[in-house]
């Protein structure tokens, strides 16, 4: 959430025709994930306190309701879920809804803090950063939670932490703190899933929107969805370059995933808040999920190893 407010290496992105994949109408959808084990999209909606199960291929859709804001959902090697709710990690029965396990970083204050946006990486930790409820500067971090069950900080001062995904080779973090307008290139260790070197690998122009969400696809060129931006736009993080952009009929997009069974087709995810009633009714599938075919593939989602 930010601010209220090819097959070819390095071809642009071409338009395509983007459709509505699931009528989801949420109030801030988020944390779109390709669950390849089970054939559907894993999704979250932070303010209804929802997690989504989609399966394209049947057209089917469950709804779990939670008590608590749920900031993203991941797979586990155990066949249930994990998620990122105001609280901390927790485990989740996709069966019957019901969170268990719940851990809190140390000096995490879920009065005042939420989680927000995370992925797995590599290895199989989980990786999730929090934000002030109130949208207060600086005041949320980077956890990591391996598979053992322990919690470390690794980034701290962060405003709102949104999109992360790791380069095909497993050598490389990207990371966005959405009020930087940048999306971040660390060095990481898959061993111990050390980050270090900081650089910026993406700077998005304000006129583009805010960055969200993000993945990363075959050929290791980030796709950022845009908050007021009405679109996805797909980067190169070596040189920075913008390579294409697909526009979808929402202006805040929230977040993307590749899917299907060759992760060909790109699920963006949006959401309606902080629209007005003209603005919705201008933009009656804000809030939806769209999909579209790309010319590039992406990479499997990893899940978390605990």
């Amino acid at each position: 959430m930010p601010p209220r407010a090819s097959k070819t290496k390095g071809r642009s992105a071409p338009q395509r025709n983007v459709h509505v994949a699931l009528a989801a109408q949420a109030t801030l959808g988020e944390g779109a994930l390709w669950d390849a084990a089970n054939n559907r999209l894993l999704w979250v909606d932070i303010l209804e306190k929802r997690v989504g199960l989609f399966d394209p291929e049947k057209s089917s859709s469950r709804i779990l309701q939670l008590d608590s804001f749920v900031g993203t959902v991941v797979s586990s090697a155990k066949g249930d879920l994990m998620v990122a709710i105001r609280e901390g990690f927790a485990r989740l029965d996709p069966s019957s809804g019901r969170i268990s396990g719940i851990l809190s970083p140390e000096g995490h204050d879920p009065a005042t803090t939420r989680f927000n946006d995370g992925k797995c990486d590599p290895a199989g930790r989980f990786w999730a950063g929090t934000m002030s409820i109130s949208e207060s500067p600086g005041a949320g971090a980077l956890y990591c939670l391996d598979s053992g069950g322990k919690i470390r900080k690794c980034l701290e001062n962060i405003s709102i932490s949104n999109g992360i995904a790791w380069s095909p080779d497993g050598r490389h973090m990207y990371y966005i703190d959405t009020p930087t307008q940048v999306v971040a290139a660390f060095e990481y260790d898959p061993d111990t899933g050390s980050i270090r070197n900081r650089r910026v690998a993406v700077e998005v122009p304000k006129e583009m929107g805010y960055p969200d969400g993000m993945t990363v696809d075959a050929e290791g060129m980030l796709w950022v969805a845009l908050w007021d931006g009405s679109a996805v736009g797909r980067w190169d993080p070596r040189s920075g370059r913008l390579l294409g952009k697909i526009a979808i009929p929402a202006s805040h997009a929230t977040s993307c995933a590749f899917g299907g069974p060759r992760l060909e087709t790109l699920y963006i995810t949006s959401a309606r808040t902080g629209l007005s009633a003209a603005e919705i009714e201008r933009e009656p599938l804000a809030g939806d999920i769209f999909a579209v075919q790309t010319d590039v593939g992406g990479m499997p989602a990893f899940v978390y190893g605990g």
